[in-house]
């Protein structure tokens, strides 16, 4: 089974043709997904900035951490579920999409980095944290950046 069959049959599923038939379905769907990329995003930005000296200097990043988790977990939540949806409508033309396929891959990559490395290096003892702050904070920042960027080159081109 290849992987172009599997999008064929997403796109031709009766939800994606519901949502690509629809006048408002689409923009309603885009307007949650890219919603929920704003409220990770924002998220992730008080973290990062923190780590790198910058922002919410009154707290801890441990703290910061443990205040923004739920927002990065609901927010992530609301982006798969819209995002699946979104993609099941446009499907083939996806799979041509070179900026898709980065997507997806900077979403991978940012949710296991954010899942370990940052939270590992989050909720360390400050006073081994320094260098690896900076680090993971650069390198998080640069990936859901990817993310963001990607998503708005598929919807731009």
């Amino acid at each position: 089974m290849s992987v172009l069959f599997f999008f064929t049959w997403c796109e031709s599923s009766s939800l994606g043709e519901a949502i690509r038939d629809s006048r408002w379905l689409f923009p309603a769907i885009e307007s949650v997904h890219l919603l929920g990329l704003a409220a990770i995003g924002g998220a992730v930005l008080v973290v990062n900035l923190r780590m790198l000296g910058f922002g919410i200097a009154r707290q801890p990043v441990a703290q910061l951490w443990r205040d923004t988790w739920p927002w990065m977990v609901g927010s992530l939540t609301v982006m798969l579920t819209s995002g699946v949806l979104l993609f099941t409508s446009e499907a083939t033309k996806l799979y041509y999409h070179d900026a898709f396929w980065v997507k997806m891959i900077s979403l991978l990559l940012a949710i296991l980095f954010t899942f370990t490395v940052m939270r590992r290096v989050a909720l360390a003892d400050p006073a081994v944290r320094p260098l690896w702050s900076g680090v993971a904070a650069v390198v998080s920042l640069l990936l859901w950046s990817s993310v963001g960027v990607c998503g708005r080159w598929i919807g731009f081109s």
